[in-house]
């Protein structure tokens, strides 16, 4: 009995001691364990000793219940045990083969032990029996030659299956030639995962690992932490892989090698360097785990095994050929959170002197940053299309939105290709929320670059704005006017233009004058805060850039993705070889000797994030308000127009008459086209060109904003259609105005336009305004020639034109042609003064001057759908490019 007793507590001991203690992370726990037991041991050993003999009955009684009571208890402490081991291997570091799949640890996670067979008592249900490499230790087999390629085997493919693909790193040194456990692994080769020593290479393997180890204790580690291990845990980054080298024996090793492998074993697993041995002396280190293979199992240490089987070699090779296509397929993005401070540390920086935020991840793991200020103040970012620039601006912006709150930075983005990617800064109907630093959000602006002047233009004036305050404070820089002016708004401003070459296209007035505002932007705009980032898939071409070499060298922050050309200087080649999600960092001009190598998150897809924007969000000021959308494609709405909502009847008196809001102007603020209508010669409108539901979008919009600023009863709204296709929308408004308005048609606009000639000299002809709304006026030449009284409606309609505005009678009227409205106004060499302003739609720029333009080549206009080009004599030196608000109906 006694003799049961005793294999009782030995078999407990070995189990928790060996299969517990495997792992050196659960060496505390298992001691534990282990006390605990010796002292239910003693306490069995006291209460058998304290059985009388002459009771023996009583006594094989009591002892049978407690070795019953052990027995449970050993298979309770065996459960431990096995659940203990999967803890300290999960998933593919102890899964049995059938049904085994690669489980990767998160990044912060250690991949733990690894399985290579188990332990059984009798009775009791298996425990896996574990062997620590990754992070962990080395391993030195000896004996059974099969047995010990299936034990490699098992390590190799467990090891693998618990880390990210390409995170481990295969050397094979095999100078026999027999495979041992190596041949199913040969599809990591062409990914550059596994690589094989020759004989007589041994010796150059060892110098190499050493020097792996030096360098990451010398440039990765660098004092601040004690392993690859601990530097994961606490930064969530693992900036090396592993390195696992198999020698197989084979050759005497020289003193040289003896002390090389030595430093291996004695510091290569903090350096996440570990070996796999097997004929090859390794010296008695605590990081050393010795397993010895028999024909029958093997033992570790002195706890006897029983080995698993090898692996299935089918499930080797698909293994590895799944790993081998991952990683052939490019490094996959690093997680956007990497580049975001802790919750708690959010808006804390201050941008008085600059804006730093990391992009990436260096190749040693440290963050890559990007810092904006007075040097370097503006960045160029370059790179071919697929290669990853929205999604770089997505997290660089994203890590200075998380570092900087609203009232430290602005955003200003213009997007010239097409795309709504943007989009999502602003609130929209899919998401309400919307990012609180962003001012302004452009899309689909390919077509219309005016708005990017427009841009450039409230830059440049932000910029006289600062500088006028920095004189008036006697300071020169940002950082000192806020210290001066403290409760003034100063903060910095990030302008982004994506493809901005498109801004700059062309030879045409818009083109000359963006790249002036861009050079005095780029050259002052360092001093004041305001920085520009300029992207595009290449800078050849950009004909607006000749000659203009100052420019460009203000970004000296340049940001080459893979193949971008003409980013960098002349003879720096580095971006083409990088591959997918990384960009060649240099704030030194493009210089070869300034280039920083990042690993780009992930950051652009919807979920990645609207997480974060969500956030800040919530964490928006109380006056905070959404950016301005511009989206290039869609048609704005007069009743959404600020401008119109503001509309209300003048005061008696006013000398600047109501006004027509004809469309939005392509600006930053987005304000409305406006003709003011005061009792002066010329205030009239004529809309040109052929474009039905424009021309008649215009004079719909100006009548009813006109129609906001009268009270029922005060004006009069004389409609006219002589177009079919015009009569929908012209009928919608005449029903809107109510009893306000009169209907004329073909043959009724003659007596309209004589009746209203006349009564311009009759008593009370300055009395209530009266705007003649002329849809197609050019289609009743004829019947506007036949004469009507003493002169013809046409000279009824130039007495309007010309005497009515000084008597609040003006006309808006479209004609379909420049030349047609030249020959209602008595021909070709007739005077157009009469018109004071019009809107010009599919109206070349030559057909418009010299007697509406100023100059003699007409304007640079080019007609594109849904746009019209503005002028009004009185106000505008050139005209204002404006989008006809949508119909109301």
């Amino acid at each position: 009995m006694a003799d049961r007793r005793n294999q009782l507590v030995t078999r407990v001991r070995e189990l928790l001691a060996e299969a517990l203690g495997a792992s050196r992370d659960r060496s505390a726990a298992a001691q534990l364990a282990l006390t605990a037991a010796r002292e239910r041991a003693v306490r069995v050993r006291q209460a058998a000793a304290g059985v009388p003999e002459r009771v023996g009955a009583e006594r094989d009684r009591r002892l049978a219940e407690i070795d019953s009571r052990h027995a449970a208890r050993l298979t309770v402490l065996a459960r431990e045990a096995a659940e203990a081991a999967s803890r300290e291997a999960p998933g593919a570091g102890s899964a049995d083969w059938p049904g085994w799949r690669p489980t990767p640890a998160q990044r912060a996670e250690a991949p733990g032990a690894t399985r290579i067979g188990t332990v059984r008592l009798t009775g009791t249900a298996p425990v896996p029996a574990l062997v620590p490499l990754l992070d962990a230790g080395h391993v030195a087999l000896d004996g059974d030659a099969d047995g010990c390629a299936a034990v490699v085997a098992a390590l190799l493919l467990r090891s693998l299956g618990r880390a990210a693909p390409g995170t481990v790193r295969l050397v094979g040194y095999d100078p026999d030639r027999l495979g041992g456990g190596l041949a199913g692994f040969a599809p990591l080769g062409p990914a550059g995962l596994l690589t094989f020593v020759g004989p007589g290479g041994l010796g150059r393997l060892l110098d190499d690992l050493v020097e792996q180890i030096r360098r990451i204790n010398e440039t990765v580690l660098a004092g601040e932490h004690s392993s690859l291990r601990e530097l994961a845990a606490a930064t969530g980054r693992r900036p090396e892989p592993w390195r696992v080298a198999v020698l197989l024996g084979g050759e005497e090793l020289s003193r040289h090698e003896r002390g090389q492998l030595d430093r291996v074993v004695r510091a290569g697993v903090a350096c996440g360097v570990h070996l796999i041995v097997r004929g090859v002396p390794v010296p008695d280190e605590p990081s050393v785990t010795r397993v010895t293979v028999t024909a029958d199992g093997a033992r570790i240490g002195r706890l006897p095994v029983r080995l698993d089987p090898s692996p299935p070699a089918t499930l080797v090779t698909e293994t590895c050929r799944d790993i081998a296509s991952v990683v052939s397929a490019g490094p996959a993005p690093t997680p956007f959170t990497d580049l975001l401070p802790p919750a708690d540390q959010m808006w804390r920086e201050d941008s008085a002197t600059g804006l730093t935020a990391p992009i990436g991840e260096g190749p040693q793991g440290r963050p890559v940053l990007l810092t904006l200020g007075d040097y370097p103040p503006h960045a160029l970012i370059g790179g071919p299309s697929g290669t990853g620039k929205t999604n770089l601006i997505f997290a660089w912006i994203g890590a200075l939105a998380a570092r900087y709150s609203p009232a430290e930075l602005e955003f200003y983005l213009l997007d010239f290709k097409e795309g709504v990617s943007f989009a999502r800064f602003a609130k929209g109907r899919r998401d309400p929320s919307w990012l609180p630093h962003m001012r302004l959000v452009g899309i689909n602006v390919n077509t219309d670059r005016e708005f990017g002047l427009a841009l450039l233009r409230f830059l440049a004036e932000e910029l006289r704005r600062r500088a006028d305050a920095a004189k008036k404070h006697e300071v020169t820089k940002l950082a000192e006017l806020r210290q001066v002016d403290p409760t003034g708004h100063w903060p910095r401003i990030v302008a982004v233009v994506d493809e901005f070459q498109m801004l700059l296209a062309g030879r045409d007035a818009v083109a000359r004058e963006a790249a002036d505002l861009l050079e005095d932007l780029a050259r002052r705009g360092r001093s004041q805060g305001i920085h520009l980032v300029l992207a595009s898939q290449d800078v050849r071409g950009i004909e607006a850039l000749w000659g203009r070499p100052a420019l460009v060298a203000q970004f000296t922050l340049r940001i080459a993705l893979p193949k971008a050309l003409r980013i960098l200087a002349e003879r720096n080649d580095a971006a083409q070889s990088l591959p997918k999600f990384h960009a060649v960092v240099n704030a030194e001009s493009g210089l070869t000797e300034g280039n920083q190598v990042a690993r780009i998150p992930s950051a652009s897809d919807w979920e990645t994030w609207s997480d974060l924007q969500h956030r800040l969000w919530r964490m928006r000021p109380a006056e905070a308000s959404p950016a301005r959308l511009f989206d290039g494609d869609a048609v704005p709405r007069l009743a959404d127009a600020p401008d119109f909502r503001a509309l209300r009847a003048p005061e008696v008196g006013t000398p600047r008459g109501p006004v027509a809001l004809l469309g939005e102007i392509i600006d930053v603020q987005a304000r409305s086209a406006v003709l003011r209508l005061p009792r002066a010669p010329g205030r009239n409108l004529a809309v040109l060109g052929t474009r039905v539901d424009e021309a008649c979008a215009v004079l719909d919009a100006a009548a009813r904003s006109l129609a906001r600023q009268h009270r029922p009863g005060s004006a009069r709204f004389s409609i006219a259609c002589l177009d079919p296709d015009a009569d929908p929308a012209a009928r919608a408004l005449y029903e809107d105005l109510a009893d306000d308005a009169a209907w004329y048609d073909e043959e009724t606009v003659a007596e309209l336009v004589a009746e209203t000639a006349g009564a311009l000299g009759a008593p009370g002809a300055t009395g209530a305004p009266h705007y003649l709304l002329l849809f197609a006026v050019d289609a009743a030449a004829g019947t506007l020639a036949a004469r009507t009284g003493r002169a013809t409606g046409l000279e009824h309609l130039r007495r309007i034109l010309h005497d009515g505005p000084e008597r609040r009678t003006h006309v808006l009227a479209w004609w379909r042609g420049v030349a047609r409205m030249r020959a209602d106004l008595g021909g070709t060499g007739a005077r157009t003064d009469q018109i004071g302003a019009w809107v010009a739609l599919d109206t070349h720029g030559g057909e418009l001057g010299p007697s509406l333009y100023p100059g003699s080549g007409g304007p640079d206009w080019y007609p594109r759908p849904w746009r019209g080009l503005f002028f009004d004599r009185a106000v505008h030196r050139t005209g204002q490019t404006i989008i006809p608000y949508g119909p109301a109906r």
